[in-house]
């Protein structure tokens, strides 16, 4: 009997490697930095798309913040009643005792007023031309009106009973830098109407949405408007704030006009200067929505950006997935690696992006003084964005990776076979 040879044992491929996450991430990491230019203008247009998500984010929390410091500031309890038109167009008159009628209302806490001087101008000197009155009127005011209407005293004093009655004014915030006045100086004074009056204050500046009238103001006493200044006493702004509660504010709101003047209660104006704040912030927030849209389409654009470069890699690189899949890597390792790749290029893009988005909040908000905030939802919401945009666009061009043969892949490594050995032939 002749001896056999024994049969070799079948041998049993060995059990693919478990590929770590910190080893993932830096084979992904390697793909990117050997092509640092192109990944860099691929990530450049997630940044973009989320800078501007957390711009506009950004910006609408610190203007609501500023926003509703002023009005928390100022209260939502002020209610302004004004001249409205008569039935011919003209320019209705409030009756004189119209703030002391309003002052018996229920749930008025205070009433101030004031009245504008007709024909009368004021100058930093009598030597200014006339015609350069730099729109600044000239009103009678009584005397707790800054704490009323919602401002208060930037240098020196108010009026009271006694400087109300002499030729003295004090001059609003746009007024005074219209007048060249940047402080009160001992014996400074204007030129109004026809003669001097000494100025003792300047005010703080009202909000635009506010008591904006009181800014490009001359405030004098109402008994010196009437024996300098030749006025006639009606009053043509009244600031009235209510006891504070929404319910009060809106009752007295509905009975203003018709206290004010109770036979053309039609000619009156009445408004709430905190409703002007709510409806800026409104208007905000619908810009807002716009500039999100603008950086969702930003997001679009990156994310075509980076499944291109993906794509691009994956047929630049048959070769290396030939080798790897040759030295035991699965399918499993091959998708996630590019799929981790496209992940780590969203998040570099996502997190210049918060960055970016980050410093124009501050740039904008320190310069406007306003609070710099920046919403949890808006950095998280960036990042989460870019995450989620790095996976979907990396998605397809790593199962097309994955399902790359060895073979083939080898083959742009190598070359066509029938190629290499033709010339031995021939």
């Amino acid at each position: 009997m002749t001896a056999t040879s024994p049969r070799p044992a079948a041998l049993s491929a060995p059990a693919a490697a478990r590929l770590r996450p910190s080893d993932l991430a830096a084979l992904a990491s390697v793909g990117l930095t050997t092509r640092k230019l192109r990944a860099g203008l691929s990530a450049l247009g997630i940044a973009i798309g989320v800078a501007a998500i957390v711009a506009v984010l950004g910006l609408a929390a610190s203007s609501a913040a500023a926003l509703n410091a002023e009005i928390a500031r100022l209260g939502t309890n002020l209610l302004t009643v004004s001249n409205g038109q008569t039935f011919s167009g003209q320019t209705a008159e409030l009756p004189i005792a119209a703030p002391g009628m309003i002052a018996l209302l229920p749930g008025v806490a205070s009433v101030q007023d004031t009245g504008t001087v007709n024909g009368v101008y004021v100058y930093k000197s009598p030597l200014v031309p006339p015609i350069n009155t730099n729109a600044l009127t000239v009103d009678a005011a009584t005397l707790n009106l800054p704490a009323v209407a919602g401002t208060s005293l930037a240098q020196r004093r108010f009026l009271n009973a006694a400087t109300a009655r002499y030729p003295v004014a004090v001059l609003g915030a746009a007024a005074a830098q219209l007048l060249g006045i940047d402080r009160v100086r001992p014996g400074e004074r204007i030129w109004v109407g026809s003669q001097w009056f000494y100025v003792t204050g300047i005010l703080n500046p009202v909000p635009a949405t506010y008591a904006p009238e009181i800014n490009s103001a001359v405030l004098v006493g109402f008994p010196a408007a009437e024996r300098y200044l030749h006025f006639d006493g009606h009053p043509s702004q009244i600031y009235v704030r209510t006891t504070g509660a929404e319910a009060a504010t809106t009752r007295v709101d509905s009975l203003l006009a018709a206290q004010a003047n109770p036979e053309n209660s039609g000619q009156v104006g009445v408004s709430q200067p905190s409703a002007a704040l709510t409806a800026q912030a409104d208007a905000k927030g619908t810009l807002d929505t716009l500039f999100l849209g603008l950086g969702a389409v930003a997001l679009l654009v990156g994310a075509i950006g980076v499944a291109n470069i993906m794509i691009i890699s994956v047929l630049e690189r048959r070769s290396e997935i030939g080798l790897r899949r040759a030295l035991g890597a699965t399918r499993g390792h091959i998708r996630a690696q590019f799929l981790t790749e496209a992940i780590q290029l969203s998040l570099a893009g996502g997190a210049a992006g918060v960055l970016a988005g980050a410093a124009a909040t501050a740039i904008y908000a320190r310069g406007h003084r306003e609070a710099v905030v920046i919403p949890p939802q808006a950095w998280a919401g960036g990042l989460a964005a870019a995450l989620l945009i790095g996976a979907l666009a990396g998605l397809l061009p790593a199962i097309r990776a994955a399902r790359l043969s060895p073979t083939q892949a080898l083959w742009s490594l190598c070359g066509d076979p029938l190629e290499v050995w033709r010339p031995a032939y021939s």
